[in-house]
């Protein structure tokens, strides 16, 4: 990009990507959302997980996508052996839904999350991907999404802008209505 200045064309300084650390390693604003999260050493469960939905290429999309990543200590959570199981070929359908549950349609960042609470009584309602809603506001001072369960996980890290979205590093799996 060149810009004219007092008779002298001079080139625009580009716009600088920008990063925020996730799991010990810089997540750049201008990767895609699997680029990013296959650096984190905190997200390897849910890579591994995309992977075996075969969710990567849809990820890899211009979106925008709003996703809140569980880190692995989330999946440790789970009942011993349920990501060993999820991950089986014949678990595909429903690893699908789990992860798409995490998954909203548009880029929505904690600014946006918190306006949105706001305007609607301190709950901001989202539809996701698999269909199911999720809910993000304010408790106790952290910003957390609920399911439709009443599952509740805090929001760690907000706003990892990615450049097809942004993600929202969370605590704890969200799992939908199955």
């Amino acid at each position: 990009m060149f810009c004219a200045t007092a008779g002298l064309l001079v080139a625009a300084p580009a716009l600088a990507a920008t990063s925020v650390m996730v799991g010990g390693a810089a997540m750049m604003s201008d990767a895609k959302i699997p680029t990013n999260a296959s650096k984190a050493k905190n997200l390897t469960t849910l890579v591994a997980a995309v992977k075996a939905a075969g969710l990567v290429d849809t990820l890899n999309g211009t979106g925008p996508f709003t996703v809140f990543a569980p880190t692995n200590a989330a999946f440790d959570k789970l009942p011993a052996g349920t990501v060993d199981k999820l991950v089986q070929p014949g678990m595909k359908k429903q690893l699908t839904e789990i992860l798409t549950y995490h998954v909203v349609p548009g880029k929505f960042t904690a600014a946006d999350l918190k306006a949105d609470a706001m305007k609607h009584g301190g709950k901001a309602t989202l539809k996701t991907v698999a269909g199911e809603t999720l809910t993000v506001e304010e408790k106790m001072g952290k910003w957390v999404v609920v399911d439709r369960g009443g599952h509740v996980a805090v929001i760690e890290t907000p706003d990892v802008l990615q450049s097809n979205g942004v993600v929202h590093v969370i605590d704890t799996v969200l799992m939908p209505v199955m």
